[in-house]
């Protein structure tokens, strides 16, 4: 693209960028649903309980903030995997209002080996890229992530689970 207004210039590029992004990341993740076995557990529901497994147990609210999704939303989570006996509800020590989500045994022992199959599964699109790429992407989505965070917007997560 030749622009002659240096102003236009950058905005045609971060344009670019934005029209980039908004292509790339619904073919993302229909790709990382495709790759996943059909018995497998959602994306959400697996954040939900890596969540569980880096943090210890939390109240609903917190998981809902934490996750970016609806209270109603952790509901249907936590009720699903409650069925799945892949978590369960405790009373909160002092707040009645509050109750504590928390891995049971057979989701903490689950936990890590359904992340790190997930986990290979998606990551198996970036070998299309070179180990020296992997890098690259690695170290502008990092510097990304750290913009947002200054905005306000994004927690201060490190885990790989988004």
């Amino acid at each position: 693209m030749t622009t002659t207004n240096p102003d236009q210039a950058g905005k045609g590029l971060a344009l670019d960028l934005v029209e980039a992004f908004i292509a790339f990341l619904p073919a993302y993740f229909k790709w990382v649903k495709s790759c996943l076995p059909e018995n497998f557990l959602t994306h959400a529901r697996i954040r939900l309980l890596y969540a569980l497994h880096c943090h210890g147990p939390q109240i609903m609210s917190d998981l809902s903030e934490e996750l970016e999704v609806s209270p109603r939303n952790i509901t249907t989570l936590v009720d699903a995997l409650e069925r799945d006996e892949l978590v369960r509800r405790r009373p909160h020590p002092t707040d009645r209002r509050a109750t504590f989500i928390e891995l049971t045994p057979r989701g903490a022992e689950g936990c890590h080996e359904m992340y790190t199959e997930y986990a290979g599964a998606v990551s198996e699109l970036f070998a299309e890229l070179s180990e020296g790429d992997q890098c690259e992407l690695l170290r502008i989505v990092q510097v990304l992530r750290s913009a947002l965070q200054r905005k306000g917007i994004g927690g201060e997560r490190t885990d790989g689970v988004a």
